[in-house]
Parts: C-alpha cells; structure tokens; sequence
C-alpha cells in the first residue's frame, strides 16, 4: 500500500479560493485524488479540497518557517472575535 502524506480529508466548512494552476500540476492533484480515494477505500475526493491540506501539510513540515514562527519573525493575523468585522472602521 501506498503511504501518501495526506490521509482523510476532514469535512470543514469550505471558503471559495480561485487559484490558477498550471496544466501539468492540475493532472497530478487528480492522480493523487484518484490514489488518496483507493488508499482510504473511499471515493476520491474532490481534487481542490487537495490544495488546503497540501499547502498545511508543507507549511507544517518547513523548519524555517515553524522557526520563523517561533521567534515571531511572522507577524500573523488575529482572527476577528464573534460579532466584529475585520478591516477598517
């Protein structure tokens, strides 16, 4: 068997992104959603719901970056509490 990076996709509210991508990687996120599906024995997802763990999976996985991170060389955005709007007054 196949031990792939990702496994199921956990089923979150999803956000609308367009990202444009090139030919040959749009070929491969579908191999890897048909090979992610016979792995799990689920059917294979939707190759976009691919992106967001992909793109988490490699950010965890670079040192620079958690270091980075650590040393809060990175200044991340809060999230707005329940109830503001973010943005500008």
């Amino acid at each position: 068997m196949t031990k792939l990076k990702l496994g199921p996709l956990a089923d979150d509210k999803p956000v609308k992104v367009s990202v444009e991508l090139p030919a040959a990687v749009h070929r491969d996120l579908v191999a890897y959603a048909e090979l992610l599906g016979r792995t799990t024995s689920r059917a294979a997802p939707d190759p976009t719901k691919l992106i967001v763990p992909m793109i988490e999976r490699f950010m965890v996985t670079d040192r620079a970056f958690a270091k980075a991170k650590r040393r809060e060389e990175i200044h991340l955005p809060t999230p707005a509490r329940s109830g503001e709007r973010s943005g500008s007054p």
